[in-house]
């Protein structure tokens, strides 16, 4: 079990580190990552960090159709893992410049070019999204750029729940919700709680 407060005291020395830190939030689909990196964000407060989504690397859904990959949307193989790293790299050496990185809206299903601001005087970077710890297919070049990466391991049902919920708020009836969290996001949970053992820190909601 973890509570906020704690976990804001163990992030505010990435913060005070004197140069640009990079806090990664890794777990399975519907764990509550971008929801955990919001609230992490919000304590520390504007000035200290910013979330800088792994989904906006996404791959374009007409991109995805012409791969033959749509029905596997949000596998390893279906995002752009060479421009995460990129972006990555460029954010843990800030220049004077602001740093644009995209984002994902659900609502269109789809990345968003130059979403999220990153001013050169932010000195944490907190980033979420399920490969952080992967370590194939391009994925084993993220863990390296993270200076700390916790995983967040909540109840499977409730997780599972929390997805199909997700789904349908975004059209999907509640049979097509289901059937797809069961074929596409629970092969992808299988997928990413290999990486458990690269985290610094294993967070169980409760």
């Amino acid at each position: 079990m973890y509570t906020m407060t704690g976990l804001v005291t163990r992030a505010r020395p990435l913060v005070a580190a004197g140069r640009r830190r990079i806090l990664g939030i890794a777990g399975p689909p519907g764990a509550g990552k971008s929801t955990l990196a919001a609230r992490l964000a919000e304590a520390l407060g504007p000035d200290a960090a910013v979330v800088v989504p792994m989904d906006g690397f996404h791959l374009a859904q007409g991109e995805l159709e012409r791969l033959g990959l749509a029905d596997r949307k949000g596998a390893p193989d279906t995002f752009d893992v060479a421009g995460y790293v990129a972006l990555l790299r460029r954010l843990r050496a800030p220049g004077e410049a602001t740093v644009y990185a995209p984002a994902f809206d659900r609502g269109l299903e789809q990345p968003i070019a130059g979403s999220v601001p990153v001013a050169a005087s932010v000195p944490l970077v907190i980033t979420e999204g399920n490969y952080l710890l992967h370590d194939a297919g391009g994925w084993g070049s993220v863990r390296p750029l993270l200076d700390e990466a916790w995983y967040l391991a909540p109840d499977e049902a409730l997780r599972v729940g929390r997805l199909v919920d997700r789904h349908v708020r975004h059209g999907r009836d509640p049979a097509q919700a289901r059937a797809w969290v069961l074929r596409s996001d629970e092969a992808n949970a299988r997928l990413v709680a290999l990486g458990r053992d690269r985290a610094d820190l294993v967070l169980d909601p409760g």
